[in-house]
């Protein structure tokens, strides 16, 4: 990397301010990694892509065994369609009139396609079956069971079994698939009063889909659970139930995203999975080193997650610096030491769903440390 001397300071050429980069032999080991760490369990992978939205880590995901993929919303579920991905699960209550017509347009048009969604009311259920009226294919449905004062999903076995009936229930253009649950609602910590309530949701979930799993006939029952910091929970909680006869053995599910990049922080200091490596990086430079001991670098909210903790700084080598302060793009280092300005540094970063979506294009990085391609993510359909 050559240098420019202006003074007392230094100024690095040709570096952008900051950017996104990913460390291709990494993120191939992890989705290697995930999918033989599922198949020793007897678990199904449906990865959760609304971290990447990326084609390129999504294909690589299929074809390590996938069973199929998750997302979040109608948009991102449009994405996946237009990648040719024909078995999808919504993790969410879709309930809105725009994205239920959504649904029944691909439901009556799309060959193939296998389309899960949530529900956790009678009335979300009231609002898909007079949305999806008539439909030739039907919505497969997954009773949500949550956890008291957290996100979406009833907040009983009892209650679960009541709506999973009236799913059973209802026309055709709906059928009762199963049953999910998300146990990330709980901090990413691995206390004793962490594990336990996750355990507890797990279970919750179970027993909502021994009681219902009966009542599926579109198919095995589906029991999902998702996420990548109890992955180790879900596991236990998807051995419990079902049925063992022929054709009736349950699907287990795990929806587990950030895996697949995993990051330097809240992930790694949680993951149950071991050999996970941090795939993501982003490279900027040091504009300012206004006192001795403080380091300042040209990244900030707008390119630096910071929801799950600050970046770390992870090169370059012999260089030091905590991150205490971040503005919309600084980032402030304190007990800095190896950093001159002009330096480029690395930053690992923690929680990759807030990474991903802040960056247009990604640095894909080879083996010999050059950015050799350049892919984009897809957030919303047609971009």
């Amino acid at each position: 990397m050559s240098r420019i001397v202006d003074g007392p300071y230094e100024i690095v050429e040709n570096v952008m301010t900051a950017e996104l980069r990913l460390d291709l032999a990494a993120l191939e080991h992890n989705t290697e990694l995930m999918a033989r760490w599922c198949r020793e369990r007897d678990l199904e992978l449906c990865p959760h892509i609304k971290t990447t939205m990326t084609r390129e880590i999504v294909e690589r995901q299929l074809a390590a065994g996938a069973w199929g993929v998750t997302v979040a919303t109608v948009d991102q579920a449009e994405v996946a369609l237009e990648w040719g991905v024909r078995r999808i699960m919504i993790a969410n209550e879709v309930v809105d009139e725009a994205g239920l017509a959504r649904i029944r347009a691909w439901l009556e048009t799309v060959a193939g396609l296998e389309l899960y969604a949530f529900t956790d009311s009678a009335v979300g259920l009231a609002r898909v079956v007079a949305a999806l009226e008539g439909v030739r294919t039907p919505l497969r449905l997954l009773v949500d069971v949550g956890a008291e004062g957290c996100r979406t999903g009833v907040r009983s076995a009892g209650a679960a079994s009541a709506l999973g009936r009236a799913v059973a229930t209802a026309p055709g253009c709906v059928t009762l698939a199963g049953v999910a649950a998300y146990e990330g609602v709980r901090p990413n910590r691995r206390d004793p009063a962490t594990l336990a309530a996750v355990t507890g949701h797990c279970r919750t979930a179970a027993a909502a889909f021994r009681a219902l799993a009966p009542l599926v006939t579109a198919g095995p029952p589906v029991f999902t659970i998702g996420g990548s910091a109890f992955p180790d929970l879900a596991a236990d909680a998807c051995r419990e139930p079902g049925e063992r006869s022929p054709g009736r053995e349950p699907v287990r599910v795990l929806r587990s995203g950030c895996y697949v990049t995993h990051d330097h922080g809240t992930y790694q200091q949680v993951t149950p999975v071991p050999g996970l490596r941090p795939a993501l990086t982003v490279r900027a430079v040091v504009v300012s080193v206004p006192e001795p001991g403080l380091a300042v670098v040209g990244a900030g909210k707008r390119e630096l997650p910071h929801d799950a903790g600050l970046p770390v700084l992870v090169g370059p080598p012999g260089a030091a610096g905590t991150a205490t302060q971040i503005f919309d793009h600084h980032l402030v280092l304190t007990d800095a030491s190896g950093l001159a300005v002009g330096d480029v540094v690395q930053l690992g970063i923690s929680h990759p769903c807030s990474a991903f979506d802040k960056w247009p294009e990604i640095g894909v990085v080879a083996p010999d440390g050059s950015v050799h391609e350049t892919w984009r993510p897809r957030f919303r359909p047609g971009g």
